[in-house]
């Protein structure tokens, strides 16, 4: 059986670069550490799907409460290893966290996902979890 784990420990933090860095890329070998400390220390988890001694599939979220969303899970990063996909763990770990959320009694879980023809198959798997196309999502550079 698959275990979702919690990265807790700075060992399983570096177990999961390479599926942060598959989704991330700028978060290079030598900002990853610091880049995702000060993320967990923003009020948000990371968990994971370990194989081999290394994470095959990551997510990392926040939690909180806001006028519009009420109490809410905000997914920041979802992520599999190239050679993993395909075996269900994104799902997993959406699952996870859908538990999490009804447990904790959180009203809504959300995510962003950047619109490509490459993100096609994480939009069909969103959808197929139930999530809804509910906004669009604007940002500038400063």
């Amino acid at each position: 059986m698959t275990q979702v784990q919690i990265a807790v420990t700075e060992n399983d933090i570096l177990k999961c670069r390479s599926a942060v860095q598959a989704l991330r890329p700028f978060l290079t070998d030598d900002i990853y550490p610091e880049a995702v400390q000060k993320t967990l220390a923003d009020n948000r988890q990371m968990i994971f799907i370990e194989e081999n001694g290394e994470a095959s599939a990551v997510a990392v979220f926040e939690t909180g409460y806001n006028l519009f969303r009420g109490k809410y899970i905000y997914i920041d990063d979802l992520s599999t290893l190239p050679v993993s996909r395909g075996k269900g763990f994104a799902g997993i770990l959406l699952e996870w966290i859908f538990d999490y959320a009804r447990k904790e009694n959180f009203d809504e879980v959300h995510l962003d996902s950047g619109v490509s023809e490459a993100r096609a198959n994480a939009h069909r798997l969103y959808l197929n979890k139930g999530f809804q196309i509910s906004s669009l999502h604007f940002s500038t550079k400063l």
